[in-house]
């Protein structure tokens, strides 16, 4: 389990510098215990004397072992990323610090802090352990886990390590946001762009986009190729689009959007909306092409997502006519049989708003439901 997810980390974009101080070593042998590390590793430091933190963190804490600690050793370690890394490289940085068990008895708890500094912010995993139920190599181990699943998290490999986590044990995740994302988490922006590099804006998105929404759980070779077919057949750059609401799923929470961000890296622009109807996301983009899958194009004419009306619904179609959006519509196994445009009921009057991909311009029958069970 652990050799196939440090492969798999190996295998993305993302490079990090590290500091870690009291545990992580587990860690990062096990990054070089896989072929292909310099991918991953820039730089690793461990802080295991006090003037070494200090020197990393450029301030004395009255108590070592935090989340102020963990942050300022990842904005430290994000900021000698930058220094080593090639300039086009995404990068980020990660801190840990720990107290685990010694040779001699502790009075306090046995925990440990991870940070990572990215495009986001600084993301935390804190972690109290059971004192006295591990060893100190059993301790050691989980602690690297911990760093393992920050570092997953941080390039988009979803299928992270399960942690053996006894009861009351839990793994607490924050994430102080950059200003540009609070912004966007606090409503005062409608959308957050978050570039190939890494990066979160909140700039302008070009006129007449084409716009392809999903869950991304995972971003697969399918999703890939439909937006390189969409965007040849369009002549329009393709911008994936991550809603935080869903009308027909559970919401996404920004650390979970944050994984999932982590994806795109070095892929293609993504956005991040709270708008789960087309018509929230036409007001916002009008003049857009939407890229969707054939199940989704029978939503968008699905009168239950209108409340049951076909009033609303015929109300709603109308509004995407007028805002100057249209639908580009690809073929999807459902049900092990394919679905395409011509099996799906589009009222009469509003079949110019639809067009298809042929079987033969895409498809490709990859489900992330059937990769999510191959994670178990």
């Amino acid at each position: 389990m652990i050799s196939e997810l440090v492969t798999a980390i190996h295998g993305t974009p993302q490079l990090m510098v590290m500091n870690f101080a009291g545990a992580g070593v587990q860690a990062l042998a096990w990054l070089h215990s896989v072929g292909g590390s310099s991918r991953t590793v820039l730089e690793a430091t461990d802080r295991y004397t006090a003037p070494s933190l200090i020197e990393a963190t450029g301030f004395e804490p009255k108590r070592f072992t935090s989340l102020r600690v963990a942050g300022a050793l990842a904005e430290h370690a994000y900021a000698r990323a930058g220094m080593l890394a090639e300039e086009e490289k995404v990068v980020f940085g990660l801190g840990c610090s720990a107290t685990i068990a010694t040779d001699r008895q502790k009075r306090g708890e046995h925990r440990c802090v991870v940070a990572v500094r990215d495009g986001f912010g600084v993301t935390g995993y804190e972690l109290i352990m059971t004192k006295g139920a591990r060893d100190r190599r059993g301790e050691e181990e989980l602690v690297s886990l911990v760093i393992l699943k920050a570092i997953a998290d941080a390039c988009g490999v979803l299928d992270d390590p399960d942690l053996p986590l006894l009861e009351r044990e839990e793994l607490i995740q924050t994430l102080k946001p950059l200003g540009i994302v609070k912004r966007f988490l606090d409503g005062e922006r409608p959308w957050l762009l978050v570039r190939p590099d890494g990066q979160c804006l909140n700039e302008v998105v070009p006129e007449n986009v084409a716009l392809f929404s999903g869950a991304f759980h995972p971003l697969h070779q399918g999703h890939r190729r439909l937006a390189e077919v969409a965007a040849t057949r369009l002549g329009r750059e393709v911008f994936f689009e991550l809603p935080l609401l869903n009308a027909d799923k559970t919401p996404i929470g920004i650390l979970e959007a944050r994984r999932r961000a982590a994806q795109f890296v070095g892929v293609a622009p993504l956005l991040f909306t709270r708008s789960p109807l087309f018509i929230e996301k036409a007001r916002l983009f009008p003049g857009c092409v939407f890229v969707v899958g054939a199940d989704t194009a029978a939503r968008v004419v699905d009168p239950r997502f209108y409340g049951d009306s076909r009033v609303e619904m015929t109300r709603a179609l109308e509004s995407l006519r007028e805002l100057g959006v249209s639908f580009l519509v690809a073929g999807r196994q459902q049900g092990g049989r394919y679905v395409s445009l011509d099996d799906i009921g589009v009222p009469e009057a509003f079949k110019d708003l639809f067009e298809a991909l042929s079987e033969e311009d895409f498809r490709l029958d990859v489900s992330s439901t059937e990769i999510r069970r191959g994670w178990v």
